[in-house]
């Protein structure tokens, strides 16, 4: 039974016979959220747009069979992780090396026993949830919890490939714990890591939009990318951040007594994007104006 705080599982179910699709859907859809389609057209509209943790695929439909559509699927970075079973009365060895072969994690042929499909289902449902989970533990920052180094370059050519593809303009805010090492020296380590674990859900909290990714760039360094954000507007949000952390007031002992933690940030945009420019322009970019800030004496903004 799923919990009531946990989203439920979605399940596409793709046949073109209609009564296929009902039966399935009447059984499935007290347990799981429901999808349908009734050709491989629909079937990949759908996969891409709801991204369903599971698909149930008939392999015998007209203008594309299911192969084909399992194929286009993996295929796509956007549904090429998605659970495919095929649902089928293609019972040779052969029709079913093909389609394990093409990337489903099950073939179940037919006649259909629905107490075998639903406990298919639900073994695969599991499986993914449990390898979705270890996917995205592998890009978190263990200290800070927020995205890690691999998670922010994936982000980042996501980003900059969107940004080409739609003419938006793409920043990123580069920003750098002021006198960590100092910090860590005075009150120790584990004080250290405590403060930084207090910057960075101040700086994660107040960025206003979800695809507003911060992640630890390095040691002490933190990179944020503001999609669709232009220089203007990427200043102001790094100067927000700055003033929010200056007024968290932290205390430190450097580089005087009674002083506090603070930032140092650089902004770098990318209003027009070339497609032959590379997202280490921006990247480089950013991180040369935090330099300047940080050579400029800290606990302030530079743009590159």
């Amino acid at each position: 039974m799923t919990d009531s705080n946990e989203q439920q599982p979605m399940i596409l179910i793709v046949d073109d016979v209609p009564s296929n699709v009902q039966i399935l859907a009447r059984q499935l859809g007290t347990i799981y959220q429901v999808k349908v389609a009734t050709n491989g057209v629909d079937a990949l509209e759908i996969a891409q747009n709801n991204q369903p943790d599971l698909i149930l695929l008939d392999v015998m439909m007209p203008d594309m069979d299911g192969f084909e559509v399992c194929r286009r699927l993996k295929a796509n970075k956007i549904t090429q992780k998605i659970a495919v079973i095929f649902l089928t009365g293609m019972q040779t060895e052969s029709d079913e090396e093909l389609g394990l072969n093409l990337g489903a994690v099950d073939y179940i042929t037919k006649p259909l026993a629905l107490p075998i499909i639903k406990a298919r289902i639900r073994n695969h449902i599991r499986l993914k949830r449990q390898a979705d989970l270890l996917e995205s533990l592998s890009l978190i920052d263990a200290l800070t919890y927020v995205s890690n180094r691999r998670r922010f370059d994936e982000a980042l050519m996501l980003e900059w490939k969107r940004a080409i593809d739609e003419g938006t303009p793409l920043s990123l805010i580069m920003i750098d714990i002021d006198h960590l090492k100092e910090y860590n020296q005075h009150y120790g380590h584990g004080a250290g890591d405590v403060c930084m674990q207090k910057i960075v859900a101040a700086l994660a909290k107040s960025l206003a939009r979800p695809n507003q990714l911060i992640a630890r760039y390095s040691g002490k360094e933190f990179g944020i990318l503001l999609p669709g954000i232009n220089e203007q507007a990427a200043l102001s949000i790094a100067q927000h951040l700055r003033e929010y952390i200056e007024k968290l007031a932290l205390p430190h002992v450097y580089p005087e007594e009674n002083t506090i933690v603070t930032i140092s940030a650089g902004v770098a945009t990318q209003q027009k994007i070339p497609e032959y420019f590379l997202p280490k322009v921006l990247n480089d970019a950013a991180l040369n104006a935090l330099y300047l800030a940080k050579q400029n004496g800290r606990n302030r903004v530079y743009a590159h």
